[in-house]
This record gives C-alpha cells, structure tokens and sequence, in this order.
C-alpha cells in the first residue's frame, strides 16, 4: 500500500508585527538601548505573525483543518483519526486534539504528538504507520503553533539575554494535511536520528512535574549558538544517508524543504549541505520560525506548482533533539 498527502493548508494570525516593533518593545520595558535593528540583523527575520489575545493554537489548527476539507472535498465524519501534533497547544489536559475535533465535528480517534519543532513531521508519519497497520484509513494531521507567547517581554540582565534571544525568533502559524492511500508515489522514505542528550540545551521548561507553576519555566531558554553547532555536528549524516538509501541526489527533489530558525543558519544549511537554492522555500524572513508548522506551510505554498511526480524532500530539526527526513511524491 502506498500512503500519501493528498491535502495541505496553512494558517496564519491576521498580525503582524515587525522586528523593529518586537525589539522597541522589549528595549522600552527592560529600560535598555538596544542597537538599531539588533534584532532583524542578528536573526534576517523582518516580520512574523502573533496571535491575537484570545486566539490559540487550537484555531490556527481549525483554519488550516476546515481549509483542507473544503479543498479536498473531505467530510469531517470521513476521518477516523486525527492527530493535533504541535510543539504547543491550549492546554496540558485534555488533549488539544480534541478542542479541534469538537469544532470540525469529526468523531475520529483524536490525540496529541508532541516533539519540539518535529511534531508535525512526526505526526504524518505516525498517520502513515496507522494506515499501514491498517488501524485507520484517513488521517488529518494538524498543527497550530503559538511559540511567540514563550518570549520573554523584558529582559533583566545580560545572561537572561543570552538565553532568552533565541525566543525572539518565533512566529505562529497552523497547517494540516490529509494522509491516505494513494495509488502511486506517497510518503517513499523517512528516516530518523535522536541525540537525547542534548535535551537541556533549550526549550520551554514549564508546565510539566519538573517546573508546574511560574511565569519563570513558560519563556523560551536556549543557546541558541549551541542547538546550530549540535545540528551541523550531526546533521550532515542524516542527509548522507537518505542519498545512499535513496540514491537521489538534489536534482531528483523539485523541493527541499528545511526547517528554519532563522536567516543565517539557513545559508549555513545551504553552504553546509550543498542544496541548490533554487530548491528552497524560505519563509523564516517573512513569518520568523514558526516552530513544527514551519515545514507544513511550507509545503502548502510550494504543492500549487507541483507535477504528479515531483519528489519533495523535507528535514525536521527539532529540540531534545531530533533531526527527520521524509521523502513525499505527489500522486
């Protein structure tokens, strides 16, 4: 059996909010002089979109959900199971897949996946193994992402900046995508490498039994330098394989599609890995790094130009951390 994406959406926050303005208005409530476009120049993100008060990851996964139903002609009722798969969500209990699944008004097995910035990925395979085991026929897989509340609003001292910078990265979004049998091409190829080690060197702390209440433990903490150097460290193998595994080379992708935190580390990529650039959807100057659905809007805005059999290479980087390859070709 071949499984496949036969649909794709995104969604975004209607506001914008520039670099300049996040950067003013850390500067002004830490009482500090940054330097002009500190900021936009340290990260190439210009602008990305927040979320109003009010509105949660769960409606960002709404939109982009209800968007790939409509586009694909999908009954809610059609989907026997749906997994919200997302680095944040509305709430530690219940499931936020179950927010979702009571607006679209499916009656599907309903949970949630949960890996850094790699939930979404991790999420459609999960959705492709189901199938596969034959344990659910039709899969919708969303994420909505709300990292930019994990920013810290003030910064009180030059370490706290250090750590704290790496959040000023973030933006929200949503996407979703339809997984099902096909019957030619799909999802040919994934490939995992996980470095658990790593897990402390950034991420958002609070809310489990370690840190469950405070302000404190729900802002992004990181080094920011440290999570690149452990990417290229290790990511370059998992590229290497998927090509011996594969035998594709870069010609043989219309698409590569990369998870992006900000503009340099991206050209780091691109210089590290050799990939034509051509073959790049950047997205992380315009809308900033939107976390696991970073590759799912990506894919949105790349599947219009796509051609039955065009192959499409996707690579996750996620904190804890993990790195993930999927090849996908469009039926």
């Amino acid at each position: 059996m071949n499984v496949g994406i036969t649909g794709i959406a995104y969604a975004l926050p209607a506001r914008e909010v520039p670099t300049a303005q996040l950067q003013r208005s850390v500067a002004v409530a830490s009482g500090l002089a940054l330097p002009p476009r500190m900021f936009e120049q340290a990260t190439g993100i210009k602008r990305r979109r927040m979320a109003a008060d009010g509105e949660y990851a769960s409606d960002l996964a709404i939109d982009a959900a209800t968007k790939v139903l409509a586009d694909t002609g999908t009954d809610p009722l059609d989907v026997d199971l749906l997994l919200f798969a997302s680095a944040t969500r509305d709430m530690a209990e219940p499931a936020t897949a179950h927010v979702v699944q009571d607006t679209l008004g499916s009656r599907a097995h309903a949970m949630d996946v949960t890996n850094a910035c790699n939930s979404f990925l991790n999420g459609i395979d999960l959705a492709r193994a189901m199938i596969l085991a034959g344990r659910a026929r039709r899969a919708l897989v969303v994420t909505g992402e709300t990292p930019t509340r994990a920013m810290r609003p003030r910064i009180d001292d030059l370490a706290q900046a250090r750590t704290a910078f790496a959040g000023y990265t973030f933006g929200d979004a949503g996407a979703a995508v339809l997984v099902e049998p096909v019957a030619t091409g799909g999802i040919l190829d994934v490939d995992t490498e996980t470095h658990s080690g790593h897990w402390a060197a950034g991420g958002i702390f609070g809310g489990g039994s370690r840190h469950p209440r405070g302000d404190e433990h729900t802002y992004f903490t990181g080094d920011g330098h440290r999570l690149r150097r452990i990417f290229e460290d290790i990511g370059a193998g998992l590229i290497e394989r998927v090509a011996l595994r594969t035998g594709h080379g870069w010609d043989a992708y219309a698409k590569v599609l990369v998870h992006q935190v900000t503009l340099p580390y991206l050209e780091r990529f691109v210089e590290a890995t050799g990939v034509p650039r051509d073959k790049l959807e950047v997205t992380v100057d315009e809308l900033g790094n939107m976390a696991s659905a970073t590759l799912g809007v990506q894919l949105a805005r790349v599947r219009p130009a796509l051609e039955t059999g065009d192959r499409v290479l996707l690579v996750g980087l996620g904190g804890g951390v993990s790195l993930m390859t999927m090849v996908w070709e469009v039926s």
